[in-house]
């Protein structure tokens, strides 16, 4: 059968999800409890590749098995011998042409800031610590631009050459006055777009681009517009919608 999961994992030790010869992987670590606890060889399918140090909240897996015992008894013995920064939350049957990537309608991406004067430890390993006052209204407002069908190739780039086009149908921040959080829904993502925008749109908020100038860097397709890409730690893939 077909076995579709949602995971949930600190990715600050693992060199992205997508299985690697050199680094860590949060597809590697899955796909050795599942041979330990299966006795099987398999393949796990992922709905987004999150790049080094992002983290997930609700990643969507799938994978078959031969699996002849409850799938509840498949998530405990799994969460058994997982590491324990990755966790599975569910698991349920899935149809057997179930794809997580391909089948998904959108991705829900959270970025975090932490904007105090000065640096929190506690926070560090989730949110991105940003000292300057950040103008929220401004920040909302250029946020508001992102909304829509839109080439983002300013902001990265396709996995595989292709099309830069994606429409996004939510972004908005909201939290403070010390925890800004950054909530960006879209039909999919280029390589480290997130990443990419957050970087521009603290330009934004510093004051160092207004508003317009950061639609017509939106506009312009042209990576060598947009501001530093902000670090991985900061976000996470909170869920995949089908």
């Amino acid at each position: 059968m077909r076995v579709r999961a949602v995971v949930a994992y600190d990715g600050t030790d693992y060199g992205g999800f997508q299985r690697q010869a050199n680094a860590p992987t949060v597809q590697a670590a899955l796909e050795a409890a599942l041979a330990q606890v299966t006795q099987e060889k398999i393949t796990v399918l992922a709905a987004g590749r999150t790049d080094a140090g992002v983290h997930a909240a609700g990643q969507v897996i799938a994978f078959d098995t031969i699996w002849r015992h409850g799938l509840s008894d498949l998530q405990r013995a799994l969460n058994a011998v997982l590491p324990t920064d990755v966790a599975v939350l569910e698991v349920e049957e899935a149809t057997a042409d179930f794809h997580p990537r391909y089948d998904a309608r959108s991705r829900w991406y959270r970025y975090t800031l932490y904007n105090v004067p000065v640096r929190w430890p506690l926070a560090r390993r989730y949110s991105l610590h940003v000292a300057a006052p950040l103008d929220v209204a401004a920040l909302q407002q250029a946020a508001q631009l992102l909304v829509g069908e839109h080439d983002f190739a300013t902001f990265g780039r396709s996995w595989q050459g292709r099309s830069t086009v994606r429409r996004v149908l939510m972004a908005e921040w909201s939290g403070g006055p010390l925890r800004l959080v950054f909530d960006i829904e879209a039909n999919a993502f280029l390589h480290r777009m997130v990443r990419s925008i957050v970087g521009t749109l603290l330009l934004v908020g510093r004051g160092e681009m207004d508003v317009e100038r950061f639609g017509a860097v939106l506009a312009a397709c042209d990576p060598g517009q947009a501001g530093p890409t902000a670090p991985p730690h900061g976000l996470c893939l909170m869920e995949v919608k089908y």
